[in-house]
């Protein structure tokens, strides 16, 4: 067991940030079924009453409530809903979607702004959600039984993003073949958007979330502006927090004097590489992945690795 363990540790800390992302999803998964069958041993409760139905315990703790009232009292909810599962299937294919969408994220936007994108759609899914439950009147009766959880508005956003940034890149479906990126999305999006007065609602509106802010993110980085650079920040700080090291560290500086660029010439590189970025992309949407030369491939893996 140890063993099995140590290799599951060492895949999550080689792995990229989707396989990570993956694991934590599967071990929530797994960790609360565990603890389902323990209560279960014990005859204790694994659900609870809500609404006059009966609903798996995990679902209070994690899910976000669309109630603004209750949200008060569980406002870790809108994190923890985008990392817990209804079920098996659901848990599935958000992560099946997830690894497909983020291996190609990470080829032309770089690993650096998944985790971003994920967090970061899953609370823009979250905030729609919100918004809708708490505005339009369709939804004042169900409102304080509604509940969301699940990864689908956080994997929307990573798929609508690097759609929005390569639509014509294809990938090949099962019984059907090699289908671009774009049509994908578009059916997605317009199922979610019909699929509103269906019984999972709440779902799909914050499906549509994520997809908004995986378009408006690659809108804006086109323009120069990463939404994902702050956030990473954030993280990077949180993490130097927790892992600072009690041990003081000798630091020793280089005699060699750093040589500061000009804004201009700054300003000149950066429109150059992005003049350079929208060539190659040209020239993926006409030709696709395969036909860039080395070089091109090497400029767009840099680029898309900046932070």
């Amino acid at each position: 067991m140890a063993s099995f363990i140590d290799e599951l540790k060492s895949a999550y800390k080689s792995g990229n940030v989707i396989l990570r992302l993956i694991f934590v999803n599967v071990a929530v998964y797994v960790g609360i079924n565990i603890i389902y069958v323990i209560l279960s041993l014990f005859t204790l409760p694994t659900q609870t009453m809500i609404c006059g139905g009966a609903l798996d315990l995990h679902w209070l703790w994690l899910a976000a409530p669309a109630d603004l009232g209750a949200l008060i009292y569980r406002p870790w909810t809108l994190i923890t809903y985008m990392f817990g599962h209804g079920g098996f299937w659901h848990l599935a294919w958000n992560m099946m979607v997830l690894y497909f969408a983020g291996r190609i994220f990470i080829e032309y936007l770089g690993s650096s702004r998944v985790l971003a994108t994920y967090v970061l759609g899953g609370l823009a899914g979250i905030g729609l959600y919100l918004l809708f439950y708490n505005v339009f009147p369709l939804f004042s009766n169900v409102k304080d039984c509604s509940l969301a959880i699940g990864a689908s508005a956080s994997v929307m956003a990573v798929l609508i993003a690097v759609t929005a940034y390569v639509p014509r890149h294809k990938v090949n479906l099962i019984f059907i073949g090699a289908v671009e990126l774009r049509y994908i999305a578009i059916f997605l999006v317009v199922m979610d958007i019909i699929n509103i007065r269906s019984g999972n609602a709440g779902g799909h509106i914050s499906h549509l979330g994520g997809a908004a802010y995986g378009y408006f993110f690659v809108t804006s980085f086109r323009k120069g502006s990463d939404w994902s650079a702050g956030f990473n920040r954030f993280v990077k700080n949180i993490t130097a927090y927790f892992y600072k090291s009690d041990t003081k560290m000798k630091v020793s500086y280089s005699a060699r004097r750093k040589k500061y660029k000009s804004d201009e010439q700054y300003n000149y590189e950066k429109k150059v590489s992005q003049q350079q970025m929208d060539e190659i992309l040209d020239k993926i949407s006409k030709s696709g992945y395969e036909s860039l030369s080395k070089e091109e491939k090497d400029i767009l893996f840099k680029f898309g690795n900046k932070d």
